[in-house]
């Protein structure tokens, strides 16, 4: 892994500009920062969203507003609410979000939550 020093500087998230994802149902906003190896964003979702997909990919999520329901794969559910967190790396647990009522969510993600299926 390839590291990359980010010198101090401060996010002014309302100047950063919102890209949409649409769901199954709803919309997502995204608002991202994209370092080498890092990517930070601040994510709404609209109510009634449902992810397109089950995602692979490693997250450290806190939810900022609202509450949001995060199903894996497996058909376990988890509520995460404002001041919640979840974390997980890279290929060990598909899941995807739904809310009902909308969700603003803090999620971080890079190469430092790569996971090697060969050392389960």
């Amino acid at each position: 892994m390839q590291q990359s020093n980010i010198l101090f500087q401060t996010v002014k998230w309302d100047e950063i500009d919102k890209t949409i994802h649409p769901g199954t149902t709803g919309t997502a906003w995204w608002q991202t920062l994209q370092f080498d190896g890092l990517r930070i964003r601040v994510v709404e979702y609209s109510p009634g969203y449902l992810a397109d997909h089950w995602c692979q990919k490693g997250h450290i999520v806190y939810c900022l507003e609202g509450d949001s329901t995060v199903e894996l794969e497996t058909g376990e559910t988890y509520k995460l609410n404002a001041g919640m967190s979840y974390i997980v790396s890279d290929n060990l647990s598909s899941h995807r979000s739904v809310t009902e009522n909308g969700v603003k969510l803090l999620i971080v993600d890079g190469e430092f939550l790569k996971h090697d299926l060969n050392t389960i």
